[in-house]
């Protein structure tokens, strides 16, 4: 789904301002230990399924749904891989419309289905290996979730603090 309901009210009232929205991300994986990716249209790069999590919906079920709505896949959340946020999470969409996120990036195994495009928000999907994936024209955002996943280990990933009291 493009845009949820509520966005779309939020939007008619405040226009293009920036919003700071609550998302998800997942790194799937299949059995080959691929990873799940997509070929976003607005963005035209690929990147990890993902988006906003809606009013009343907990962060897992919006992952859940996110990979099925974004490539038709059935995923098992497995961990929380870290929460990334801060500079470099944030867009302007070829509408005008600002974001900023904070995204709970989860770890999931692909439990059935093979991948493929909705049409709308993604054109292609597809597993890749981490080292095509490398090569590949990601988002600045994705690269970042990659990295914290190597980073976390088994451990949950956060970025280290830059805030210190004046």
């Amino acid at each position: 789904m493009p845009m949820p309901p509520f966005l779309a009210q939020l939007r008619q009232k405040i226009g293009t301002d920036l919003l700071l929205l609550p998302t998800i991300v997942v790194i799937a994986r299949d059995k080959d230990d691929r990873i799940l990716f997509v070929h976003d249209r607005d963005s035209d790069s690929w990147t990890l399924p993902g988006g906003i999590i809606e009013p009343g919906e907990s962060p897992a079920s919006a992952a859940v749904r996110e990979v099925w709505e974004e490539t038709h896949v059935i995923a098992t959340l497995t961990r929380i891989i870290g929460v990334i946020g801060g500079a470099g999470c944030e867009t302007t969409y070829s509408n005008g419309d600002q974001i900023a996120w904070v995204a709970t990036v989860f770890g999931a195994r692909v439990e059935e289905g093979t991948p493929v495009a909705d049409g709308m928000e993604t054109k292609a999907a597809r597993f890749l290996d981490t080292e095509t994936a490398r090569s590949m024209p990601l988002r600045a955002d994705t690269r970042r979730f990659l990295d914290a996943e190597r980073a976390s280990g088994s451990g949950i990933y956060f970025q280290p603090t830059d805030w210190r009291p004046e």
